[in-house]
Formats: C-alpha cells, sequence, structure tokens
C-alpha cells in the first residue's frame, strides 16, 4: 500500500459559490466561511427558505367559503 495523502475533497460553497474544502478541518462546512453560514441561517430565520405545500384537503381546515384558513 503507498502512503498517499489524501486530497480534501472541495465543494461549491452553497451561499457565495465559491470553493470550500469539505473536511473535518473546515468548522463551516458545507460553506466557506462563517460569514456565509451566518447569511445561510439568516435567509432561513426570516423565512426566505420555504418548501411549497398544498392546501388543506381537510374540511376542519377550510373557512366557511371554502378558502383555507390561515394559521
Amino acid at each position: 500500500m503507498s502512503a498517499e495523502a489524501v486530497k480534501p475533497r472541495v465543494v461549491r460553497c452553497p451561499q457565495c459559490g465559491g470553493d470550500s474544502i469539505f473536511a473535518p478541518g473546515n468548522k463551516w462546512r458545507p460553506f466557506c466561511s462563517e460569514r456565509c453560514r451566518q447569511i445561510d441561517l439568516g435567509a432561513w430565520a426570516s423565512e426566505s427558505f420555504r418548501v411549497p405545500a398544498t392546501p388543506p384537503q381537510d374540511p376542519d381546515e377550510l373557512g366557511p367559503g371554502g378558502e383555507p384558513l390561515m394559521h
């Protein structure tokens, strides 16, 4: 067996698109920096990222006119 050094895996930062080392030594992985991590966290906290959902089909979840209730 050879004692080759394993190259760290370089991935794209989900926030800025720059290079990010995906290894235990990068405490912000998969982000390239703390700044990118904080920007992403802020986007989640402000609900900028949303999961699409269909309106409720349960009759108890509909208002008197048949429109979905706001929770």
